[in-house]
């Protein structure tokens, strides 16, 4: 076993203990170490083909219609997550900011999918019940697996990426398409109050993390970067028809 992970051109980069990452550096953050272990995938992901058609408006109906069906698919078992970690929540402040997005992902989010679904002509079966990628079940297999075979730092491990993610992406965005799907998809993952929970959320796992055991830190890496290769996946599934 080596002593860090290969980057994307097979140099060696990124140790494989946040203390090791940590020894060199002014001001490390957990989660700073978790994202640059996480590459290629991150940038795939944040910066790929699907992030450069959606904030051109020239992703085709066809491919955006697919993925936001498998994502409001994804909705419920995100849900789910998030309801176990304020189970988990150490405190009542955390607790309330998590009740308070999952209540924006049932109201504001759910109603931006009912608007889009009707523009994009998405049957019934599709919005209710629709045959799920590989991508998809693999996703809702982590988030159910980490929720409930962990605690709060599990689903932080896979909470933390699969938000940031999305704002990354969404900053990526150099333009602002024409069709309000995609505009408002963009702006609901690129605005002060998204930007200000994922701080926060970062904030919770880089205490969580730092305080785990080193045993425990190895899990959450995997969590981590198997969050992020999955999203990568998610997109470009979109693209199979």
């Amino acid at each position: 076993m080596t002593g860090t992970l290969n980057s994307g051109d097979g140099e060696p980069s990124v140790p494989e203990t946040f203390a090791a990452y940590a020894a060199d550096r002014a001001d490390p953050r957990a989660t700073d170490w978790l994202r640059e272990r996480s590459e290629p995938d991150w940038s795939e992901a944040t910066e790929g083909r699907f992030v450069r058609e959606l904030g051109g408006g020239e992703i085709s109906e066809a491919v955006f219609r697919r993925y936001l069906v498998q994502d409001y698919a994804f909705v419920e078992s995100l849900a789910s997550l998030i309801g176990y970690a304020i189970g988990d929540a150490p405190a009542m402040a955390a607790k309330g900011r998590l009740v308070e997005f999952l209540g924006t992902l049932t109201t504001e989010e759910n109603d931006y999918f009912e608007r889009s679904f009707n523009a994009l002509d998405v049957p019934a079966m599709d919005r209710n019940d629709p045959e799920l990628t590989a991508s998809t079940r693999a996703f809702e297999d982590l988030l159910g697996r980490a929720s409930r075979e962990g605690g709060y730092v599990e689903s932080l491990a896979v909470f933390v990426p699969a938000e940031w993610v999305y704002l990354a992406w969404a900053r990526n965005a150099e333009k602002t398409p024409s069709e309000f799907y995609l505009a408002e998809w963009i702006e609901l993952h690129d605005n002060p109050e998204f930007v200000s929970f994922v701080g926060w959320l970062r904030e919770e796992l880089d205490r969580e993390l730092e305080a785990a055991s080193p045993r425990r830190q190895r899990r959450l890496d995997r969590l981590f970067r198997r969050t992020v290769e999955l999203e990568r996946e998610f997109f470009e599934a979109a693209y199979e028809g």
